[in-house]
């Protein structure tokens, strides 16, 4: 008998009825989040059953998709439409309904789905976690199996606190090395899905390791685990180690006996003799912040780099929408907007990185930047370090915590045509506003282009000053 991996000890401790040839197994839940956008009609659905809410302590709510960014006025969010006020109303009775906790707007524990429950300490090593949200596999940082789900299967949790779930292979991803000084987690996420293409990853979690994987604060970690989705993975997820305890430390919902919680968390680190279905290696010490140039995360290049040709890599319809010519240097696109936030990267440590950039300098003429903290926390600790003056001095705008132009369905986007470098999940068509062209890349090298007003990554600024 082989070791076991980190997925097998937590899908193992989670498994309420082992998987048939005739059915899928039976997993338990250990924290279902939930936002205005996918619950209503899992909500209505229980209605016309008659059914409870099975589990409303293991149920946490918050408002994030709808919601503008901008200050309210006169008391009143100016929302982009009428059915996006309604969702945000809808959620707030539903939860109040079913007893379900809700971080809803002027509570000062608000904030986008994948980053109140990881700062709110609901997000646990060992635990299943969902939403339906494509991202969610952002909590598998911690060493939970966290995925996101349809609105069926968001009612189906809801009454029951259990999910079907066919059980997924295993495919570890290897960091070995240390990464150059302006290589950050996005740029590794971005390597990673390069290297394994759209769907490379489909039907199996990913368990990042290696010395760089280490190496990264557990807000890198986050960033890292929730691009997983983007190369088809069911789920990303990273051992339990003391980086992990010492973020969990002190929140307010971790188990009251901690120590003891702590030495079951670290158990669930992958056995040295584990067998994994696949893996992949990367030379972290080889990475370059990293940019997209197509219409999918996958493609991605080095920002220092040329518009590669259209074939294996990209196609010629994805460079005819993003306006590039095969064989250009990236650094010769124009830039028009740029958004630093998401739940990819809108935490503290990502709005450090823009800062550190745009202190003493100015947004490029043309160029419209917005800096959207992911949460309420998130926005008094930068505005305690002054981050909030340091982006209003050089230009950008500083808003209110939510998902903002990731999604653009809150009044956040941009116009038909603009290139918009984006810190957010996906550059797919349409994505930040009809006819938008996104480009992904890390909060550095997306506050280096405002600057610039060209692509650019924060070793060119650097060089510029010099």
């Amino acid at each position: 008998m082989s070791g076991k991996t980190l997925f097998d000890k937590v899908w193992e401790r989670n498994v309420v009825a082992e998987e048939r040839e005739d059915r899928p197994a039976i997993l338990h839940v250990g924290l279902h989040l939930i936002h205005e956008v996918t619950s209503p009609q899992a909500f209505a659905t229980l209605a016309e059953r008659k059914l409870k809410v099975r589990r409303p302590d293991l149920t946490l709510g918050t408002i994030d998709h709808s919601v503008p960014t901008l200050p309210a006025k006169e008391g009143r969010l100016a929302y982009t439409t009428k059915a996006a006020e309604e969702q945000v109303a809808r959620l707030r009775w539903n939860c109040q309904e079913h007893g379900i906790e809700l971080l809803d707007l002027g509570d000062p524990r608000r904030g986008i789905v994948h980053m109140v429950g990881p700062e709110l300490g609901r997000t646990h090593p060992g635990m299943v976690v969902v939403c339906g949200d494509s991202h969610t596999s952002t909590h598998g940082a911690f060493g939970a199996l966290a995925f996101g789900i349809g609105t069926t299967e968001v009612g189906h949790v809801l009454a029951t606190q259990c999910l079907f779930q066919r059980k997924p292979k295993t495919l570890r991803v290897q960091f070995e090395g240390e990464v150059p000084a302006d290589v950050t987690a996005k740029d590794m996420a971005l390597a990673v899905i390069a290297e394994l293409g759209m769907d490379g990853g489909t039907g199996h979690v990913i368990e990042y390791a290696g010395p760089a994987v280490r190496g990264l604060s557990m807000e890198g970690r986050m960033t890292l685990c929730n691009l997983s989705i983007e190369a088809g993975a069911r789920a990303g997820m990273i051992a339990p180690d003391a980086v992990t305890l010492a973020y969990l430390q002190g929140r307010e919902g971790v188990p009251a006996d901690f120590v003891s919680a702590c030495d079951e968390w670290l158990s669930l680190s992958t056995d040295e003799d584990a067998v994994f279905d696949k893996e992949i290696t990367i030379d972290a010490s080889a990475l370059q912040p990293m940019v997209t140039y197509g219409v999918s995360p996958h493609e991605a290049v080095p920002a220092s780099s040329l518009v590669p040709l259209p074939g294996d890599l990209t196609s010629a319809s994805a460079l005819d929408y993003m306006q590039l010519s095969a064989g250009a240097p990236i650094s010769s696109v124009p830039v028009d907007r740029v958004f630093v936030g998401s739940c990819t990267n809108g935490r503290i440590e990502d709005l450090r990185a823009a800062a550190a950039i745009l202190r003493g300098r100015k947004v490029a003429d043309g160029v419209t930047m917005l800096v959207v903290p992911g949460s309420e926390e998130v926005k008094r600790n930068a505005e305690a370090e002054g981050l909030d003056l340091v982006f209003k001095e050089a230009g950008a705008e500083w808003r209110e915590p939510g998902c903002s132009m990731c999604i653009a369905m809150n009044g956040d986007k941009g116009e038909p045509g603009q290139l918009v470098v984006s810190t957010s999940n996906r550059n797919f068509r349409g994505r930040q506003g009809e006819g938008v062209r996104t480009v992904l890349a890390s909060p550095a090298t997306a506050a280096a282009s405002a600057v610039a007003g060209f692509i650019r990554d924060a070793s060119a600024i650097r060089r510029r000053a010099a």
